[in-house]
């Protein structure tokens, strides 16, 4: 029997279950149905149920779910059960202020080495790390057992950067930069591009001032 394929719509999903239901339990919310879960997040209820029962019957009928079992099937189920590691390479803004966003260490996620190309930044110091130059990147990627990587540079040195984070032992790379990145065969790369998002979203304001001066018309 072959395994079942779980799409990557699914996957993209269940961070956003997940952080939801972490708002309920420090609510001391000890269940909630899928109902609840669709009202909440804008999302159907069957699909709700339905991605949630690719890897498990983690609820009850009439019941619902439990918050805190799911939590932690879902942290499973994302690998988030163990720390994972993770490198930044480029401390201008951007770099600088992930590295000081701690939000996502209580999902066992963490910002462990920072690295930048620019000479004149090493030694410097960024939330209790250490700039790296660039050399020590495949030295430190083995010694910290990093296994994801986060690119934010420009453009143009995007691609080289997700090469040297390749070659020194990466799988996973999520990449800031406003640039398309070439992925290797075994390697993972997510794009978060602020750029495009705004610029998409540039297109929707005619349609929405429109429905407002409609709204407002006798």
């Amino acid at each position: 029997m072959k395994p079942i394929k779980i799409s990557e719509a699914v996957v993209r999903r269940l961070p956003i279950y997940l952080r939801f239901l972490n708002e309920l339990s420090l609510s001391n919310i000890q269940t909630v149905s899928s109902q609840d879960l669709g009202e909440k997040l804008d999302l159907n209820p069957a699909q709700i149920r339905k991605d949630l029962a690719y890897f498990g019957e983690f609820g009850r009928k009439g019941v619902g779910y439990n918050v805190d079992y799911l939590i932690e099937k879902i942290r499973q189920i994302l690998k988030l059960d163990k720390m994972m590691n993770v490198a930044l390479v480029g401390t201008g803004n951007l770099g600088r202020a992930l590295c000081n966003y701690s939000m996502y260490i209580k999902d066992n996620m963490k910002i462990v080495a920072v690295f930048d190309a620019d000479e004149s930044k090493k030694g410097t110091l960024i939330n209790h790390l250490t700039v790296q130059p660039m050399q020590e990147l495949s030295r430190s990627v083995k010694q910290l057992d990093i296994s994801v990587g986060i690119i934010t540079v420009p453009a143009v040195e995007a691609q080289n950067v997700a090469e040297q984070f390749v070659d020194a032992g990466i799988r996973g790379i999520l990449n800031f930069a406003p640039v398309v990145l070439k992925a290797s065969p075994g390697v993972r790369i997510h794009n978060a591009d602020f750029t495009a998002e705004l610029l998409s979203l540039a297109y929707y304001m005619d349609t929405i001032n429109g429905s407002k001066e409609g709204d407002g018309a006798l």
